[in-house]
Formats: C-alpha cells, sequence, structure tokens
C-alpha cells in the first residue's frame, strides 16, 4: 500500500486514482476497481450519475487535469469527498490556481490532494494554496518530503493558509495595548 501526506503526517494511502489508457481511452464504469476511487474529471462529466449510483461519497473522488476548469465540478461538491489535482509535471503551475479557486471561490472544505509530479519543493507553496494532502512521487522518499513544512518559518505574502501579509499581521500586533 502507498503512503501520502495528509495533513502533514504520512498515512496510508487507501485511494485509487483511476486514469487513462495510454490510447487515451476512459475505463467503463463496471470495471472500476474498488473502494475508494479518484476519477478523473473526463470520466465524471460523461457518466456523472453511473458512476455517483455505484459508490457512496466517501469512497468517491473527482481529479482535475490543468485544463480542467473548476467551475464545472463546483454544482457536483456535495457528491464527492476528495478532489484531486494533477499536476503531470512539477512545473505546470496551473493546479495552485486550481487550488485556490476550489478553496476560496467554491467553498470546498473536504481533502484537497496533489498527484502527479509532486516533488518537496512545492509542498509549502501547494499548502499556501489550500491542498492539505499530498502523493510525492513515488521514486521520492516521502518522509524526507514531510520536513519541507519545517523550511520556512515566515509567510510574508497572504494566501489561503494565512490571509493576512505580514506587514498587516506585524501593523494589528503593534497596535495592541501593551499591558
Amino acid at each position: 500500500m502507498t503512503s501520502i501526506i495528509k495533513n502533514r503526517s504520512v498515512v496510508r494511502d487507501d485511494w485509487t486514482v483511476v486514469r487513462a489508457a495510454e490510447d487515451g481511452t476512459l475505463p467503463a464504469i463496471d470495471a472500476l476497481p474498488a473502494g475508494r476511487v479518484l476519477v478523473p474529471f473526463s470520466l465524471w462529466k460523461q457518466a456523472r450519475e453511473a458512476i455517483v449510483a455505484s459508490r457512496s461519497k466517501d469512497a468517491l473522488g473527482v481529479w482535475l487535469a490543468p485544463e480542467d476548469e473548476p467551475a464545472d465540478l463546483a454544482a457536483d461538491l456535495d457528491k464527492i469527498s476528495l478532489i484531486g489535482v494533477d499536476f503531470p509535471v512539477f512545473r505546470d503551475g496551473r493546479g495552485y490556481s486550481t487550488a485556490r479557486l476550489l478553496r476560496e471561490r467554491y467553498g470546498w472544505r473536504g481533502e484537497l490532494r496533489a498527484i502527479g509530479d509532486v516533488l518537496r519543493d512545492q509542498l509549502n507553496f501547494m499548502a499556501r494554496c489550500g491542498f492539505d494532502a499530498f502523493a510525492v512521487r513515488a521514486d521520492k522518499d516521502i518522509h524526507d518530503a514531510l520536513r519541507a513544512f519545517e523550511e520556512f518559518t515566515v509567510k510574508y505574502q497572504g494566501a489561503f493558509d494565512t490571509p493576512q501579509p505580514l506587514f498587516r499581521r506585524r501593523a494589528a500586533l503593534e497596535a495592541e495595548p501593551q499591558a
């Protein structure tokens, strides 16, 4: 069984990420693996009703590719318990914007997982955008990646995890009455 980082701890991953075949064909709904599945948004769009009928909400998640529009999933957020955002290559940053949109505009409060080419150097930035789970690339040491969260102690810019920038946080501290 594989492991992921979730809420800054290494935990066992009991989800199966479903991907298209090499030729781009999507699996049939009755061919999906048993248990918890994270299906591609392209399959979700084609067979949403059948997928929802085949699984409980706790066993169903959808992952978004970089070109997928999070707004197209917004109406279905109550039918799933996990959203994955795929990073096909580490240098493709569109997933950061997707995460911010899901958290801030569409109000997603469930698990938001980074999948694909996820590396240690990205984890802090992903967390700042709202990710709380990370499927680190299989050839990387997940325990080493976990230490990435200890590398930065001060956050200058405002983001999902710390909405106020540092200068505003400092100004608020200075404005407090001294005891």
